[in-house]
């Protein structure tokens, strides 16, 4: 009888899977994430980048203009995109390549959003920058393999074309992750400067990849946010971002060709994102607006195809439970996919996997961001007024843990290690626009702040955003704004102790 009812049980999980995937059988996901990209499009108000084909999507979608990465570091930003938790939790403390080594607790496998997605019916396939461990957590049933040389995003796009176009009657959710516009790994040797700027993976000497049509910049032509010093040397190096942004647009207008010859644009949720800000000291391994503020924008072919522009606060974390929601899988009461299935079931299926400390004593059962189904097509930001972030580890050596929590009036960080001076990324600061401020001397200033100010920060940081978007004045050791400290310190408090951060001891002895 026990068998019976056993079988009985199995059965009817099998057919409510089979329900939910056939009643996504249209609902398709394409997940765009950019590498080190602000809000540098023209959709965004930038006067100047050449983003047609995003531009064109923001026209017929929702455009959320305070969207949040929830750390300015790239592995661990995209374990929170594809997992749904925040990675002081998830494990990917930093860095999962080579010697940096973090990896994702195993226990995260049954929130992981490909392998949610593949539970509810899809075909899963991933190209471009991965960048997340274990493989076992975050697996895609699909690797597109990188036949496109360096940074040619046309190419890319070309290469994801039969899975798009797969004689399959699944639906699909497709990963699409630049590597654009991330600085590269040489300078502009040929300007003859003594501080030459980086490339930011674009060819020397006006090089072109092909497929596509490279946008040339003088550094007359950028603009330079609040953020940055206006120099020679930023200019030149924003010159070279800007022609990596135009790269990644006209990728993404090839990706989107595809899908229209397939007949699959309008059966697609598209996510246009980035996973932090653009790759500049002030902004990318920062919890400054510049490194966390994102562009986020979503077309929904089911819903109002407008132009919306909605300001609710929402960040990575909320992606995973939205996708999830999209294709009508997510448990809302529970906050999880209804396909979930208890991370020790799920290994048992697989007896040949070496676990090691799988979830550091969590239950890994829930989401920590929420579905973001319910803004879509409007101006209505909901209970959206908070938001927060976390950021320990960049590469290895650059211990620096922050906490941040911010909502429409003040923003509150937390730099732990404060007594520490602030550990740079290695491109960062081999980059020309910080080392010519930096040669001049701490006093030298440095966008909104000074180099010394930059470098060498206090315990705590508040700013009133209302007045102060750009984060020039700290008024934490402001008397007037004491209750102000305390009130926001309360609510980081309660924010780490509803995610399960392990810093929340700092409180007790630093």
């Amino acid at each position: 009888m026990k068998s019976l009812s056993r079988s009985l049980i199995l059965g009817l999980i099998g057919l409510s899977l089979s329900l939910l995937a056939g009643a996504a059988t249209e609902r398709n996901i394409l997940l765009i994430v950019t590498d080190d990209q602000s809000q540098t499009l023209g959709c965004y108000g930038d006067p100047v980048a050449a983003t047609p084909a995003i531009d064109g999507l923001a026209k017929q979608s929702t455009v959320f203009t305070r969207a949040y990465a929830t750390t300015a570091s790239c592995s661990a930003s995209r374990s929170v995109i594809l997992s749904g938790v925040y990675n002081h939790a998830n494990g990917q403390f930093g860095h999962a390549h080579n010697y940096h080594k973090f990896t994702t607790f195993q226990d995260v496998v049954s929130l992981s959003l490909p392998n949610a997605l593949g539970r509810l019916g899809y075909r899963t396939a991933r190209v471009g920058k991965y960048h997340v461990a274990p493989e076992s957590v975050y697996r895609f049933q699909t690797v597109i393999q990188d036949k496109f040389p360096g940074r040619n995003n046309v190419a890319m796009a070309d290469a994801c074309a039969d899975f798009i176009g797969a004689e399959d009657d699944r639906p699909f959710f497709l990963y699409y992750a630049t590597s654009d516009p991330h600085r590269g790994p040489e300078n502009d040797t040929s300007s003859g400067d003594r501080l030459p700027a980086n490339l930011f993976g674009n060819l020397p000497d006006d090089g072109e990849f092909g497929g596509g049509e490279e946008v040339f910049y003088e550094p007359d032509d950028v603009v330079v946010p609040p953020f940055l010093p206006d120099t020679p040397e930023s200019r030149k190096e924003l010159a070279q971002y800007y022609q990596a942004v135009a790269r990644v647009d006209q990728g993404v207008a090839r990706l989107f060709k595809h899908m229209k010859a397939a007949g699959l644009f309008e059966k697609t949720m598209i996510v246009f994102t980035a996973d932090h800000g653009m790759a500049f000291p002030g902004a990318k391994t920062t919890t400054y607006e510049a490194g966390l503020q994102v562009p986020f924008v979503v077309y929904n072919p089911y819903g109002k195809r407008q132009h919306v522009k909605n300001d609710a606060l929402i960040n990575h974390a909320d992606i995973a439970p939205s996708l999830i929601d999209f294709a009508q899988g997510l448990d809302r009461e529970l906050n999880r996919p209804k396909a979930w299935i208890d991370p020790a079931d799920y290994w048992a299926q697989y007896p040949e996997q070496a676990l090691d400390n799988r979830n550091a004593g969590l239950p890994f059962d829930r989401y920590h961001g929420r579905s973001w189904l319910a803004q879509l097509g409007t101006t209505d930001a909901g209970d959206r007024n908070m938001t927060f972030a976390s950021h320990t580890f960049h590469e290895i050596t650059m211990y620096y843990p922050m906490r941040v929590v911010l909502d429409r009036d003040y923003k509150l960080i937390w730099n732990v290690a404060h007594d520490l001076a602030y550990p740079f990324a290695s491109d960062l600061w081999a980059a020309s626009t910080w080392q010519a401020q930096f040669e001049q001397g701490e006093d030298t200033p440095y966008g909104t702040k000074t180099v010394g100010d930059y470098v060498h920060r206090p315990a705590f940081e508040l700013f009133d955003l209302r007045v102060d978007p750009w984060e020039g004045n700290n008024l934490a050791e402001d008397p007037k704004y004491a209750d102000v400290l305390a009130s926001y310190k309360e609510k980081l408090k309660t924010f780490q102790r509803e995610t399960d951060d392990p810093w929340i001891l700092k409180w007790r002895y630093e």
